[in-house]
């Protein structure tokens, strides 16, 4: 077993999972049940569920496309989510400065 790649795998979506939407709605969710054990089942067998198709996907795709491919692909769309984020950021501040 690839110790370096398991523990980069576990810190990687554990830091992208912390503060998001479904870990917010497991607390809502876990807040207001009577059987906080179910909601906790529910919530790891979705987010298992959704990596095994995040996983299974990746391995097709790394299958069809050279690995450096499909790296510069994933850089230029994060590229592209960052400057869309930032230019919806300049563009609220500019608006609330006009007001």
């Amino acid at each position: 077993m690839d110790w370096q790649l398991l523990g980069i795998s576990f810190f990687t979506v554990f830091l992208a999972e912390i503060g998001d939407k479904s870990q917010l709605a497991a607390i809502a969710l876990g807040g207001s049940s009577a059987h906080p054990r179910n909601v906790f089942l529910g919530t790891v067998t979705a987010l298992v569920l959704a990596s095994l198709l995040g996983i299974l996907a990746g391995e097709g795709v790394a299958q069809i496309f050279p690995a450096q491919l499909v790296k510069s692909i994933a850089a230029l769309g994060f590229m592209i989510m960052a400057i869309r984020l930032l230019w919806s950021s300049f563009s609220s501040e500019n608006a609330n400065s006009a007001d």
